[in-house]
């Protein structure tokens, strides 16, 4: 499974990091390998896709992402 890095704008405790850590782990096709303040780590199955629903979880429940270069 390719893995990637989201950065993640918004997130200021550990609140954040428990529903940024649920809206992935919701995502179908993502595994959750690391959420820390401002960043998540994940493993997905099928790339661009998966970072677009990736980020579109993340919109939904009200932060910014983007891929990390």
């Amino acid at each position: 499974m390719p893995e990637f890095t989201l950065h993640i704008d918004g997130m200021h405790c550990g609140s954040c990091i428990r529903r940024v850590t649920q809206a992935l782990a919701s995502t179908e096709g993502l595994k959750v390998d690391e959420v820390r303040l401002g960043a998540a780590r994940l493993s997905a199955a099928a790339g661009q896709a998966s970072v677009d629903r990736a980020i579109a979880a993340l919109a939904k429940a009200g932060y910014t992402a983007r891929l990390e270069q």
